[in-house]
């Protein structure tokens, strides 16, 4: 009998390549496989469907994991205010973790014995799928013939088409990768540290003019409401949200950052919704939480997202920072108001009754309630002791 392998499957060059050349010239059994992540569309998963079994597949299958990615990756980057370098929401990045999971499981479930992807040598994916596939499946045949083999584009095309597989492969301006918690946008400018991506080649393009407010009602720091309209479905609600605020053409930005394997990498993003939300989510944890609730939240999220963007999901250290991060949760419960327009967003405050601010100690700048003028001095006195300290003894040393 042949061997089986799952392939993590796009309908992309790459893997399209792959797929044939798993069955033709290695002899396996070839099981396709897409896990969505909230970037395909049904009818995007169709078109993909066909395209694998016209190149061989003896099954595919469709892995909607869109929910499960919320609850164990997009909920808590929410939580941490995750912003990788203070810019990108980990988009592809977190995805791609979730994808190997779906992939190794289905691989696991049909027996399979070994799996494949069409990652190249020179980018971070192929840590992402390679480490998760060993962690998940010690020991399990790892096979990725785009990294392997010097190949060109050309190369692949005339594999396919000699092989009976004809298809438009184009090659576009850009690589395009959408998802749930935002689109990257590869090529062209992104390759030159001194370029950026032109107006036409985000995918999201500016619709509305002039302003509009959005309210969004957090529940324990989880969306619980846009515009006055509850969610119970938490995608559902980051999809609205990026329905409204995408129109706007918000949340484009380029990211500059340090790859797994060391190079630096530039790519460009668009992230309407998870911008608006995450910084939405953040001034309203301004008004409940304490301050040292906040410091400390400000280092568990930034580990936090660095060690999903490299790779480091399956860590345990993940679970006891995302045990934090529910902790810190409790009291951010509250209304968010943002006024939107065309390529930006201003936050314009929070309602919440944990507010912070409303408590009956004193108004800042304007009138103490809780001390008495004396109890300021003797404050500012004590506080200032330390300091005082440290410069009488440099004045002594310089006599």
């Amino acid at each position: 009998m042949k061997k089986k392998v799952v392939l993590a499957f796009s309908g992309g060059l790459d893997t399209s390549f792959c797929a044939k050349y798993l069955s033709a010239d290695m002899g396996y059994d070839v099981y396709t496989a897409v896990a969505n992540t909230g970037g395909f569309t049904p009818e995007d998963l169709k078109v993909i469907e066909e395209k694998a079994y016209k190149l061989g597949a003896i099954k595919h299958v469709s892995l909607d994991i869109t929910h499960e990615y919320y609850e164990k990756s997009i909920k808590y980057m929410i939580f941490g205010n995750v912003l990788r370098n203070g810019t990108y929401p980990i988009s592809v990045s977190s995805e791609r973790i979730f994808q190997a999971i779906a992939i190794i499981n289905y691989a696991k479930e049909i027996g399979a014995d070994a799996v494949a992807h069409g990652s190249t040598g020179a980018g971070n994916d192929q840590v992402r799928f390679d480490l998760t596939f060993d962690v998940l499946a010690p020991g399990i045949e790892i096979i990725t013939p785009t990294r392997d083999m010097i190949l060109t584009r050309e190369y692949e095309i005339n594999y396919l088409k000699e092989h009976g597989y004809e298809a438009d492969f184009a090659k576009m301006e850009y690589s395009i990768n959408k998802g749930l918690w935002g689109t990257s946008i590869g090529g062209k400018e992104t390759l030159k540290s001194e370029q950026t991506l032109p107006e036409e080649a985000y995918p999201s393009q500016l619709k509305k003019q002039g302003s509009e407010i959005l309210t969004i009602s957090f529940d324990k720091g989880e969306i619980s409401a846009v515009n006055g309209e509850k969610y119970t479905d938490k995608v559902k609600a980051i999809q609205k949200i990026e329905e409204i605020t995408s129109a706007y053409a918000i949340g484009r930005d380029m990211h500059i950052g340090d790859t797994i394997i060391g190079i630096k990498g530039r790519v460009g993003f668009e992230a309407a919704a998870p911008l608006v939300i995450i910084n939405a989510h953040k001034m309203l944890e301004k008004h409940t939480l304490t301050k040292w609730q906040q410091y400390w939240k400000d280092q568990t999220g930034n580990w936090y997202g660095m060690f999903l963007h490299e790779a480091q999901y399956l860590e345990p250290v993940m679970r006891d920072i995302e045990a934090f991060l529910d902790s810190s949760q409790q009291n951010v419960t509250g209304k968010v108001i943002v006024e939107l327009h065309p390529y930006r967003y201003t936050l314009v405050g929070a309602e919440s009754d944990f507010d912070l601010m409303k408590a009956d100690f004193g108004e800042y700048g304007e009138i103490n309630k809780a001390w008495t003028s004396d109890d300021a001095k003797g404050f500012t006195k004590i506080y200032a002791i330390p300091t005082k300290i440290f410069h009488s003894v440099q004045e002594k040393n310089k006599k």
